[in-house]
């Protein structure tokens, strides 16, 4: 529960994204994601939607087989589980369609995720996605919140962050 949640946090820095995949982190926070505790699968679902955030890293996390159970989470697991897997999915989507498609699709998720991973989607970028967390519901505004927060972890996002307030 504890190192996946550190892992997480290690994978803030650009640098710590490659230096967590180099030393073969990505397997064992796949490992947490399918068959750990409900903080486990929760936390390690969260640092793979950071570590996604590098390119190099979304082929890495599909070759671990990484995909299956992020696309299972959202059908089972907590509010905080389903968040997470959602944002790694959104992470991954792009350069993972056929892998994500396999494992039961997006259309597998519950509807309310689903709806989420749209608003995710359509809003594709960083001022949408600050205008919905100023602007949007409760709900809107928390995910939003939560997708400006893994984007954060990229320097360039972070700058582009605040300049759009």
């Amino acid at each position: 529960e504890n190192a996946a949640g550190a892992l997480r946090n290690l994978a803030a820095s650009d640098a710590n994204k490659v230096a967590i995949a180099e030393a073969g982190g990505i397997a064992p926070l796949v490992a947490l994601a399918r068959d750990g505790t409900e903080a486990q699968k929760e936390n390690a679902a969260g640092a793979l939607a950071v570590l996604a955030v590098n390119d190099a890293n979304k082929a890495a996390i599909a070759e671990a087989g990484g995909i299956a159970p992020l696309v299972a989470l959202p059908r089972g697991g907590t509010d905080g589980q389903m968040r997470e897997a959602a944002m790694a999915l959104a992470m991954l989507v792009d350069a993972n369609k056929v892998a994500i498609a396999e494992a039961g699709g997006i259309a597998s998720v519950p509807l309310e995720v689903r709806k989420w991973f749209e608003q995710l989607r359509k809003a594709g970028d960083i001022a949408s996605l600050v205008a919905l967390a100023r602007d949007g519901t409760d709900g809107q505004k928390e995910e939003a919140a939560a997708a400006l927060r893994n984007l954060a972890h990229n320097d360039d996002n972070s700058v582009a962050i605040a300049a759009a307030g």
